[in-house]
């Protein structure tokens, strides 16, 4: 017998309970997890906290070996299309503390953990209109609303789109459409989405749980080191762009923050933000 022991790992109903205040959690019997982003129940508003509970959340499902495919969506009619009142309080205390602490590390750690720490195939939902969809598009399938749509809010609000979107936008957009959805704001409805390439299905909102479920059913008919491996082969493209550009795209997004000693988010700057995707226009000069 070997002189010491496994370290236990996570146990699902510790960390469900755990992380219920941003996620809830289900799991059935042959470990496909359920993930359902929410703030208060409804659609999630974002926060230097719930911003944190990402990446801790990723690591923490790719450390359950009973877990077999990630679903992950929002709650509610939106993705995120609004912020926590005084969801950044702690970046208008101390700035140089959050350009690193709530920006640079957890953000870094929120998108390498997607790719990097979760061993399983994961199935990605935009369940309705908002921003920081990387978090879906960067999953290796991805489905949405029929009312989805796809925008990033940084440069609008003065501020550089380095956290990761940047990465995501030029992985599927290509180089050219990319920079023209980060300078300009562009909306990208669900049938351009599908088109340009960044989601796999356009789905009925009311069956959006039910098709993921059916696609992670057609991925659990092989077997477990075989679905596993293969995550590996379909993520190398996004390895390799997150060792490329992730680090320095943050860094820079930062040092714009810091140089101007201006703290541009709030709720005020992303609901302005959000008004011309809610009207339908295209991009937020029309």
């Amino acid at each position: 017998m070997s002189l010491t022991n496994f370290i236990p790992t996570p146990d699902f109903d510790e960390y469900r309970e755990r992380f219920k205040e941003h996620y809830k959690l289900e799991r059935r019997e042959d470990g496909v997890i359920l993930v359902q982003a929410h703030t208060c129940g409804g659609p999630i508003q974002l926060s230097v906290e719930n911003h944190r509970s990402v990446g801790q959340l990723f690591k923490t499902i790719g450390a359950d070996p009973k877990n077999e495919v990630m679903i992950f969506m929002g709650s509610g009619d939106d993705f995120m299309m609004d912020a926590d009142p005084q969801g950044f309080a702690l970046e208008q205390e101390d700035l140089a503390h959050w350009a690193y602490e709530y920006a640079y590390k957890d953000g870094r750690i929120n998108v390498s953990s997607l790719i990097n720490d979760l061993e399983i195939p994961t199935i990605g939902v935009l369940n309705g209109p908002g921003f920081h969809s990387e978090m879906v598009l960067m999953c290796d399938l991805t489905i949405c609303s029929e009312d989805a749509v796809i925008y990033d809010l940084h440069y609008d609000i003065g501020s550089v789109p380095g956290d990761g979107i940047h990465s995501c936008f030029q992985e599927l957009l290509g180089v050219k459409r990319a920079a023209y959805a980060l300078l300009t704001g562009e909306a990208i409805d669900a049938e351009t989405a599908l088109r340009y390439g960044m989601v796999n299905e356009v789905v009925p909102k009311n069956r959006l749980v039910e098709r993921a479920y059916q696609l992670a059913d057609h991925i659990m008919t092989q077997p477990r080191t075989t679905r596993r491996l293969t995550t590996q082969i379909i993520r190398r493209p996004w390895r390799q762009r997150i060792t490329n550009d992730l680090d320095g795209g943050f860094g820079i997004q930062m040092f714009g923050h810091l140089a101007k000693k201006k703290a541009v988010h709030g709720r005020g700057h992303i609901n302005s933000t959000g008004d011309y995707v809610r009207k339908g226009r295209k991009n937020n000069f029309d």
